[in-house]
């Protein structure tokens, strides 16, 4: 993870108060943040996001929050939605600058007929596959299509009969008269329109011609005033493209388009169009599913917009493609909560203790700190009884030499409570173990002072009388290949089948009960959680683990990129 370029420092913020220092757009900042309404944002756009909107405040300017709507083939109100909250749970805020491409359809077609009167763009009736078959490749030049020499009014008359929709899709597209054979693909005739009969989900069915990306962005950019286009390095190529627009067209601005590397992260994969084939297919629940790297779902699962800055913030903007552990951003959430989340009692996978010893409607409350470092955020009442519940795992019948928790004849503390021993093991006739008889020792509750011997460990546990019951998710990572969607491979093959963990039976704290959306808790010993409000209602809450309390995969991420090396 790169860390020396800390805000303030990368080399975009460089070149942007270099511009403003020497007066250039009369020393004005504008930036946009442009998503493509074809599905949500994740993770990856949040360095996008992070970056258009900060850059704007830090000189002075305004970021235009714009929706680059010119596919309606897949582009859905439910998407622009999605990313307008997405956007403001991060922090941000566009104002009034909320804009689409769309907005200047009219223009981008005026610009269009600019360019045919100009004989800088024609009609081509060549089918796609023979486009392509032109086009040439990267060693060798393209051909000119034998529509390329068409006049000017016959390209104003056939570009005049696609708006008007005389044509069917495919037969006819506007390309710009550039260069066949310049050495990048991007110059070489790109189409500008085509036709495309779908209602688009603002102009409804209006425009049957819709433009292509690279055109409709770069005059978007233009129309609005925008000074700095940041955009991922895979549009480096097209910087020459976006430059001839400018150049070629009577914009009212021109801005200046710098690049900077998108980042990858292990065990996940970051293509909206992969996304969404895991969310069609059903391999997930929703664009919203915790496991998903989307905004929304990484909100659902807990995170904060604040440790995903933070993250952003740790990884820095640099040129040079990188790879990101996934760990590095779970270390984000995790400071996080360990400074500001509530300690609570969980035990998630029970076996119930008889305490022979403890009188049969014997009942304390027990005082328990919600917090180890700060005593501002006060205490709770835990209560104790005969019965109680410990975790599955915190017992061995036949330990191994350095467990440090309960098995026969052996003593532990109960965490604010008592030092308890095992004398009895209760199995089912399967074998099963299904309770354990421990005796208590009364002389050595917790915080008294008195019989603070050594024991071998200390376990947490929670009453069986006062449990409130609850379903607990436990949610890992999507994928179990730290590089998914390297190489030939289909990238769904590496999902991993654990990633979900349902526990339908968990015992919790009675403190839990009462917990509110949003509330983020350390189940102690277990990791942090908080309700999913998506599966929760009146009568049943779930909770949702954001993250465990270390990171489990870290020597897999170290081997995988000793291994395979970073991403790029």
């Amino acid at each position: 993870m790169n860390t020396d370029e800390a805000p303030g420092k990368d080399f975009i913020r460089h070149i942007v108060a270099a511009d403003v220092e020497e007066g250039r757009h009369s020393g004005r900042v504008q930036t946009r943040f442009p998503p493509e309404p074809n599905g949500y944002l994740h993770i990856g756009h949040a360095k996008a996001i992070c970056l258009d909107f900060d850059i704007a405040q830090e000189f002075g300017g305004q970021c235009y929050m714009r929706f680059d709507d010119t596919n309606p083939e897949k582009e859905d109100i439910e998407y622009v939605e999605a990313i307008q909250k997405d956007v403001r749970w991060l922090g941000y805020d566009w104002g009034d600058r909320l804009a689409h491409a769309s907005d200047y359809f009219q223009e981008l077609h005026n610009f269009a007929i600019n360019l045919i009167e100009s004989g800088k763009a024609y009609v081509d009736s060549l089918s796609a596959e023979e486009i392509r078959t032109l086009r040439g490749t990267l060693t060798e030049s393209g051909k000119n299509s034998p529509y390329r020499n068409r006049s000017v009014n016959e390209n104003l008359r056939l570009f005049s009969a696609m708006e008007q929709g005389e044509f069917e899709e495919g037969e006819h597209v506007l390309r710009a008269k550039i260069d066949m054979a310049s050495p990048n693909l991007n110059l070489r005739d790109p189409t500008l329109y085509r036709i495309r009969k779908i209602t688009h989900q603002r102009t409804g069915d209006k425009w049957c011609i819709y433009p292509m990306y690279d055109f409709a962005h770069t005059l978007s950019d233009a129309l609005e005033g925008t000074t700095h286009s940041f955009c991922t390095l895979e549009f480096e190529d097209h910087r020459p493209l976006y430059e001839w627009f400018l150049e070629n067209l009577p914009v009212p601005h021109s801005p200046r388009q710098i690049e900077f590397s998108r980042f990858n992260l292990m065990f996940t994969v970051m293509s909206k169009r992969k996304l969404a084939q895991l969310v069609d297919e059903g391999h997930v629940q929703g664009w919203d599913d915790p496991r998903m790297p989307t905004l929304s779902g990484m909100r659902r699962r807990g995170y904060t917009a604040a440790s995903i800055r933070d993250f952003i913030g740790r990884i820095g903007i640099t040129k040079k493609e990188n790879v990101i552990e996934l760990g590095a951003l779970e270390n984000c959430i995790r400071e996080e909560l360990n400074d500001t989340a509530p300690r609570r009692f969980a035990v998630l996978k029970p076996l119930k203790v008889v305490i022979s010893n403890y009188p049969d409607d014997g009942e304390e409350w027990l005082e328990a700190a919600n917090h180890p470092n700060r005593p501002e955020l006060g205490f709770r009442q835990v209560p104790l009884c005969r019965e109680i519940y410990i975790e599955r795992d915190d017992f061995e019948e036949d330990p191994p030499g350095k467990f440090r928790r309960l098995s026969p004849g052996v003593e532990v503390r109960l965490r604010y409570a008592y030092i308890i021993k095992c004398e009895d093991v209760i199995k089912d006739p399967s074998g099963e173990i299904i309770e354990l008889h421990c005796s208590y020792d009364p002389s050595t509750r917790s915080g008294t002072g008195q019989g603070q011997r050594k024991v071998k460990g200390t376990i947490h546990w929670v009453s069986a009388k006062h449990a409130f019951c609850s379903e607990v998710r436990l949610y890992d990572r999507l994928f179990a290949s730290p590089y998914p969607d390297r190489g030939a491979d289909n990238f769904k093959q590496h999902l991993n089948p654990d990633s979900l963990e349902v526990l339908v039976d968990a015992a919790l704290e009675p403190a839990l009960a009462q917990a509110q959306p949003e509330e983020r808790f350390q189940f102690e010993r277990q990791g942090y959680f908080m309700i999913d409000a998506e599966l929760s209602d009146t009568n049943q809450l779930v909770f949702t683990r954001t993250v465990t309390l270390r990171n489990s995969w870290a020597k897999m991420e170290h081997q995988a990129l000793q291994k395979f090396g970073t991403a790029g």
